[in-house]
């Protein structure tokens, strides 16, 4: 999850695309140049541990615009073990 935020961070989309579960991916992913995301909050999660293959993370990312307007993204997003790396599969 943290490192997905920093893809949305950094506007790293190619490392969203190859972190996304290939049955729920989208066959291209475009990011909104106008927000930076600042702050990322974890609520909580279930499971994700060392000998899991599934878990979520509910979670709140914070985000900016370039007009000065502000919001918050809250999800409950499910993950799950795909050729030993967590990838994300959608919300919960």
């Amino acid at each position: 999850m943290r490192s997905r935020y920093s893809a949305f961070a950094v506007g790293d989309p190619d490392y969203l695309l190859a972190s996304w579960h290939p049955d729920t991916r989208p066959a291209s992913f475009e990011l909104d140049a106008g927000l930076r995301w600042y702050r990322l909050d974890i609520v909580a999660r279930t499971s994700g541990g060392l000998l899991d293959t599934a878990g979520t993370v509910d979670f709140r990312a914070y985000w900016r615009a370039a007009d000065g307007t502000a919001g918050v993204q809250s999800e409950n997003s499910r993950f799950v073990r795909a050729d030993r790396h967590w990838v994300y599969l959608g919300e919960a």
